[in-house]
């Protein structure tokens, strides 16, 4: 009967995990760039009564085994790496990818991170920075005295000057895309950083090398579907309520069995 609960215990843990990771989902469902996460779920090892194929007698084996389950576990959480829709927000700064690729975010420790969020702002000296000052990389400058600034899908970036009927270029946003995108480590604040698993960033410009292109007065909305998480998180609840279930009738028949002992 332990083996019982012990093992529907990892199922509510596993289905307290799924509302966990929907909820997060839901909480994010504004969030720019924020892509939706999946739990994967995987089967822990199995207690062998009997071995497929075991010898039964001499001549015969046991055409299936006798294999009892001790539950499930969580193996991982996987984004959801689907494109988010591109919002109009007529703000020239704002930047939104359409494919794929991250844009390159310098942190104060020097550290390079990665994001598809790309509400870009200037800062004091006209560098273009995050909303949370980081500055975008390569750096790029806005003089202040710029009367427009035209950023082109291939992440070309002019100014026009007072006085001046031409465009001049100041720089060039870069993307960087990763071989496994999945395995880059989530920091909060909409910012990634690459790990062994994800690899190292190749960067190079938009609309290259199978980069998405850059689209200038737009943002990525989440991608997170609402209606699917909310059919996902009735599911998470039932299965959840079925496991307490599950672990009240264990709990009835261990009563029993108590009893049935104490009056022998």
């Amino acid at each position: 009967m332990n083996h019982a609960l012990d093992t529907i215990a990892t199922g509510l843990a596993a289905s307290q995990t799924m509302m966990d990771t929907i909820a997060n989902n839901l909480s994010n469902v504004n969030t720019t760039g924020f892509k939706s996460e999946t739990p994967e779920f995987q089967t822990l090892l199995y207690q062998d009564g009997i071995q497929p194929g075991a010898n039964s007698t001499g001549q015969t084996v046991y055409p299936s085994g006798l294999e009892i389950g001790t539950g499930v576990r969580v193996a991982s959480i996987k984004d959801t790496l689907t494109q988010g829709t591109l919002t109009s927000t007529g703000n020239p700064l704002d930047l939104a990818i359409n494919g794929s690729g991250y844009f390159q975010v310098q942190m104060p420790n020097g550290q390079t991170t990665y994001t598809r969020d790309g509400a870009f702002q200037l800062n004091s000296t006209g560098q273009l920075v995050t909303s949370s000052g980081y500055s975008v990389l390569p750096n790029i400058t806005i003089p202040s005295n710029a009367t427009s600034v035209t950023i082109g899908t291939d992440g070309t970036v002019s100014v026009t000057l007072p006085g001046s009927s031409t465009a001049s270029q100041v720089g060039q946003i870069q993307l960087a895309s990763f071989v496994n995108p999945q395995g880059l480590q989530p920091l909060g604040g909409n910012l990634f950083a690459s790990t062994t698993s994800s690899g190292t960033a190749v960067t190079g410009a938009p609309q290259s090398n199978g980069l998405g292109s850059v689209n200038q007065s737009y943002l990525e909305s989440s991608n997170v579907d609402v209606v699917q998480s909310m059919v996902n998180m009735i599911s998470a609840e039932r299965a959840y309520q079925l496991g307490t279930q599950v672990a009240s009738a264990v709990d009835n028949q261990l009563n029993y069995l108590a009893q049935a002992a104490a009056g022998a």
